[in-house]
């Protein structure tokens, strides 16, 4: 498993939820809705931003983040 602050080459990151959101704090679930994510092994590619890292860091208990290919 990658490294939520990790740099990505590409400029793309491949977020997979891997957690489940039941018994979390509501801004947990929200941030898994920011970043296209509501059932179990879903998958997004997305943009390697500042804040799509904040995001990520913020629940990295709940996904697993990997470089896009």
């Amino acid at each position: 498993m990658a490294d939520a602050n990790a740099p990505v080459a590409a400029g793309r990151v491949r977020v997979t939820q891997v957690g489940s959101p039941i018994g979390r704090h509501d801004s947990q679930r929200a941030t898994l809705v920011g970043l296209g994510l509501n059932k179990m092994n879903r998958t997004r590619d997305l943009e390697d931003t500042p804040a799509v890292r904040g995001m990520i860091a913020k629940v990295a208990h709940l996904v697993k983040v990997d470089e896009a290919t």
